[in-house]
Formats: structure tokens, sequence, C-alpha cells
């Protein structure tokens, strides 16, 4: 049996189909709101590892349009994570984790949210 835990802003509205989907399709899982509990740079790191700092980090948002431009330009892996701490709007959302419970090992790490990609990782 597999955990999920689903990462991001509680009052997102990506975040708010997501957990619907999830709800409806009856699959079990936790919520952590970034603005609640926030993120650690190891954190980041370690799903970087999996999905890459550049499918974190969301340059679709206000947050980041509001950047200065040098800023935005001198974002490389260096820097992006006390980025993304000080930012958790800046993480793409939602982000899922999901583990096995047999050995609570991190198995995968999918970020954002469209039906189809939900039906083919739970395969519905």
């Amino acid at each position: 049996m597999t955990q999920v835990q689903m990462h991001g802003i509680n009052n997102c509205d990506t975040i708010k189909k997501a957990k619907k989907w999830l709800t409806d399709a009856g699959i079990e899982f936790s919520f952590r709101d970034y603005k609640k509990h926030p993120v650690t740079v190891a954190e980041l790191e370690d799903w970087a590892s999996k999905v890459g700092w550049e499918v974190l980090l969301n340059k679709r948002g206000t947050t980041w349009r509001k950047l200065p431009a040098t800023q935005q330009s001198n974002v490389n892996e260096a820097t992006v994570f006390e980025l993304l701490c000080d930012n958790p709007s800046m993480i793409k959302r939602p982000l899922l984790l999901m583990h096995s419970e047999q050995s609570d090992a991190q198995i995968q790490a999918f970020v954002g949210f469209k039906p189809q990609q939900y039906a083919t990782i739970f395969k519905q």
C-alpha cells in the first residue's frame, strides 16, 4: 500500500481541484500547507533531486513576477532553495509524494495537477 502526501497552499484553486479529484477517486491522502508548516531547504533539495529544481519553481505566479528582473535572472540551483523557503507561493503546486508504507521510503514525486495525469498515476 502507498501513502500519498499532498503539499501546497490550502486556498490555491489547483490544490482544491487536486484534492477533489483524489477524494472523488477514493484515494486517501494527507495535506501539508506550506503557509502553516514551512518547508526546509533540505526538503526542497530532496524534492528537487526527484523532479528537478526548475520543475519546483513556479514562474507563472504573481510572486515570481513581482521579483526584480535581476533576481529572476540570477536564480539557479545554488540560490533557488532559499528563495522558495522565503516565498513558498513560488513552489509549483501541488506536489505529491508517494511513500511505501512498509519501508517509509519515498518512491515517487509528482508536480502539478491534470486529471489525466492523476488517472495515470493512480491507474484510474
